[in-house]
């Protein structure tokens, strides 16, 4: 530990010289002793990146997008590996394919910080990451709580906790086989988004919080603070995406977190209908174009099936991505908003597809009031989302029936989402044309 704070005080004296200065400085150290230097996890971790002091069995490292969750993360499953080759541990986020994308193979992942001479195996048919002490890690999703059920670990890394499908239903089976050795404990690391779960895991007296921004990772360029900050400079997702700060559902919201949680369900095999909604932007290159295909089920229920928006596109580029959609799910509508733009909406999808079958539909109330009979069917389990839509959900937890609080300037999304299921839901009875997925 004195080797570690010297090296400390000898980089921060550092922090101030020429490059020139770092390169002979370099040189002086040598190979091997450069290579433990930069392989030396406490000399670069700031300061919420380091374990807490203390007896705790939940850490929750709650911050911004980049600010470094999840190079704290392998880096210490990766310690507690080569200290102990008994360990068990689970990777848990919201897909087993995010855990491989981001905490396995990642920039900041295991297989990224392992030091030199180490060889860890990682092993997707079996989903099991193999460090060369003998500790072993296994892949587990959110979206399948079930496949917590049972197995038992030492430690446990929860990646994107707030985007989980099934957050309470799979933390509880990973809690409940968190018990080998002296007492499990477990390392989130997550953007916050008001759901339920973290709201009472802030309240345990057996976890340890860290709070970060984004600015916090000095590493990130100055160009990618201003752009991000400029984008999103004073909305609700600059406070939560990138300050870091848990913010609770909007007053008199439509939907609530607790809402959408509840309403996440499988689509069935078979649909009755699937339609496609589309808010299109006001003027080229500004909101985005929301597209969004739901479907009917055999048993009367409605289903979000995939959020298809884009952005910063000509009428053109648009178009093309709503038929697209219309084809990539067979389609019997398109249910589009004509109220900025008139025919000329229409007429640009028609232009690339003669066929599309077209539905123009004019609002004559405001985005909110238009969303109240579909967000009672939410409420009624009559709606449900077959998966996990961020952008979306953002955006309906900001509806309200006067307005609109969310993120960005414009519910494009949630507007688009709105005509799709009032097109299954509140129109006349048709006859069903089944379709297998």
């Amino acid at each position: 530990m004195n080797e570690i704070r010297t090296l400390k005080r000898w980089i921060g004296a550092l922090a101030d010289r020429t490059v020139a200065e770092h390169l002979f400085a370099a040189r002086r150290m040598g190979a091997p002793a450069l290579r433990t230097l930069c392989e030396t996890w406490e000399l670069w971790a700031r300061r919420g990146q380091e374990a807490p002091k203390g007896a705790w069995r939940l850490w929750l490292m709650m911050t911004g997008r980049g600010y470094g969750k999840t190079r704290a993360g392998a880096e210490m499953v990766s310690a507690l590996a080569r200290a102990d080759g008994r360990l068990r541990i689970a990777l848990v986020g919201a897909t087993a394919a995010e855990v491989e994308r981001v905490m396995i193979r990642g920039q900041s992942g295991l297989l990224a910080v392992a030091q030199t001479g180490e060889e860890p195996r990682w092993s997707p048919t079996r989903g099991q990451f193999d460090f060369d002490s003998g500790a072993q890690a296994f892949v587990y999703s959110g979206a399948n709580p079930d496949g917590l059920r049972g197995p038992e670990h030492h430690f446990a890394w929860c990646d994107e906790l707030a985007k989980w499908a099934h957050p309470e239903a799979a933390f509880d089976n990973l809690m409940l086989g968190l018990r080998l050795g002296r007492g499990g404990r477990a390392l989130i690391t997550t953007t916050p988004r008001p759901i339920a779960l973290l709201r009472s895991l802030i309240g345990r007296s057996d976890l340890k919080k860290t709070h970060g921004r984004t600015e916090d990772n000095d590493a990130l360029g100055q160009d990618y603070l201003d752009d991000v900050r400029g984008r999103y400079a004073g909305t609700r997702l600059e406070r939560q995406e990138l300050d870091g700060e848990l913010i609770e559902d909007v007053a008199g919201a439509l939907w609530t977190r607790e809402v959408v949680t509840k309403c996440r369900a499988h689509a069935p095999e078979a649909l009755a209908r699937v339609v496609v909604g589309v808010d299109p932007p006001a003027s080229a290159g500004g909101d985005d174009c929301g597209i969004v295909v739901c479907g009917l089920g055999g048993d009367g229920i409605g289903y979000v099936l995939e959020d298809r928006s884009v952005g910063g596109l000509s009428p053109e580029g648009w178009a093309r991505a709503v038929v697209r959609a219309a084809e990539a799910w067979e389609a019997e509508r398109v249910v589009v908003e004509t109220n900025q733009g008139g025919e000329m909406v229409e007429s640009v999808l028609r232009g690339i597809d003669s066929a599309l079958p077209v539905r123009p539909v004019r609002a004559r109330y405001g985005k909110g009031r238009r969303a109240e009979p579909v967000s009672a069917r939410f409420a009624q389990g009559k709606a449900m989302f077959a998966g996990v839509f961020a952008e979306l959900e953002d955006e309906l937890c900001g509806m309200t029936a006067t307005g609109y609080q969310g993120p960005g300037r414009s519910p494009d999304r949630a507007d688009a989402m709105v005509w799709a299921m009032a097109e299954l839901l509140l129109g006349k009875d048709r006859m069903p044309r089944v379709r297998m997925l």
